[in-house]
């Protein structure tokens, strides 16, 4: 299946040594953890386990606009970071990678496609939405975004247990993957089916969120298929747990709260669906930081990286510092694109105001960036690139 899920998969199976470049200097971290074995299980979902029991005990009246204040301010520094730092490194050497031919036709076609051609109909659909004041279709493209949400939660999930896999020696048999991603689109679906049935229409920043009138039998379906493959994922896993005495029980558990916690019950409770963007979010950063901090190193082996630059001037060839410079700019960038640039465009930029009643601007500013990040993360996690593989691993 040519999917993130299973080409991340595929792709954090093989040895690092299986890259074409040069290997970066050894990072600063304990072996077989991305950072260490509290925080990645922290970090990468474990975190789930212990918030959700505690946030049960909550009154929603009470705690509900505190907690919604307090994660509207945290996307600040973890959702809309994590958004901007995929970005960072997608469009770092893009000329290159989508011209240059050194990645092959295919993945300088995927890069061509998510850099280029991908968001720019996706800027042309919201476009033709906004100039049309045709709210209903900018409304379908609100649930398109949950669609690509969903699958982004699974495939990321399924992406952190292969990581984990893969960083202690402990890797997946073929069949054994295979059961873990088909119970990924299963779960994916029935969790999408499900709101499109449950909920009518909803609101973002004023505007309605339309569900597609999809027929009760359907989601029978995808929830018999969720649970059979639930069981026969439990299956395998308790296959090769008894085949080979061990599993990666951080990847298992962020693959496990990744599908069911975050994405099929993220209903279970008011305050969880608060907080689980932030986790989603930090389970993501995590990745991406040890990958930021492994690129670092690696070019700052050569003398002339960023010569001339501020940030050379400032860290010189200190990789903690230039790594914060990339932590910063991602949230900038994430203001600017959240909610910089769309409110100022709110206030710059004419409109049907009376056709369009909410926030134009910021409705479609979070679409764009919410279904564009899956199109660039289908790209950067693929086998076929090659810096996943030596910077995730180097």
């Amino acid at each position: 299946m040519d999917t993130q899920a299973t080409a991340i998969g595929d792709l954090l199976a093989r040895p690092a040594a299986a890259a074409t470049t040069a290997p970066a200097p050894a990072p600063t971290r304990q072996p077989g953890y991305l950072f260490g074995p509290v925080t990645d299980f922290l970090c990468l979902g474990g975190s789930s386990l212990l918030l959700l029991p505690f946030l049960y005990l909550l009154p929603e009246a009470r705690f509900g606009a505190p907690i919604a204040t307090a994660m509207l301010l945290l996307a600040n520094l973890v959702n809309h970071p994590h958004f901007a730092h995929s970005y960072q490194i997608f469009y770092r050497g893009f000329a290159g990678k989508a011209f240059g031919g050194t990645l092959g036709r295919e993945m300088q076609a995927r890069y061509l496609f998510a850099g280029l051609i991908g968001p720019a109909l996706l800027a042309a659909f919201l476009a033709w939405g906004a100039l049309a004041a045709d709210t209903r279709l900018l409304g379908y493209g609100a649930n398109i975004m949950g669609l690509a949400v969903g699958w982004h939660y699974a495939k990321q999930g399924y992406g952190m247990l292969m990581v984990d896999a893969a960083l202690k020696r402990r890797f997946l048999d073929e069949r054994t993957k295979k059961v873990l991603v088909a119970n990924c689109y299963a779960v994916w679906l029935a969790g999408w089916v499900g709101l499109n049935i449950a909920v009518n229409k909803e609101d973002l920043w004023g505007l309605a969120y339309y569900s597609f009138a999809l027929p009760q039998p359907l989601y029978v379906l995808t929830v018999i298929a969720a649970i059979a493959t639930t069981a026969a994922s439990l299956w395998v896993l308790a296959m090769h747990w008894k085949a080979k005495g061990t599993l990666p029980v951080n990847g298992v558990v962020a693959y496990g709260v990744s599908l069911y916690l975050w994405l099929l019950f993220v209903t279970i409770n008011p305050l969880w669906g608060l907080v689980v963007p932030a986790l989603h979010s930090l389970q993501y950063l995590t990745v991406v930081w040890r990958y930021q901090l492994n690129y670092e190193r690696a070019q700052l082996a050569s003398d002339d990286y960023r010569k001339g630059s501020l940030v050379r001037a400032v860290f010189g060839a200190n990789p903690a510092g230039h790594m914060a410079a990339f932590v910063l700019t991602g949230a900038v960038l994430g203001y600017l694109g959240f909610w910089g640039i769309p409110i100022l465009a709110e206030g710059l930029v004419p409109y049907d105001r009376q056709a369009i009643a909410g926030a134009l601007f910021l409705f479609v500013f979070w679409i764009f960036i919410n279904i564009h990040h899956y199109l660039l993360d289908n790209v950067m996690w693929r086998r076929e690139n090659p810096d996943t593989r030596l910077y995730l691993f180097g």
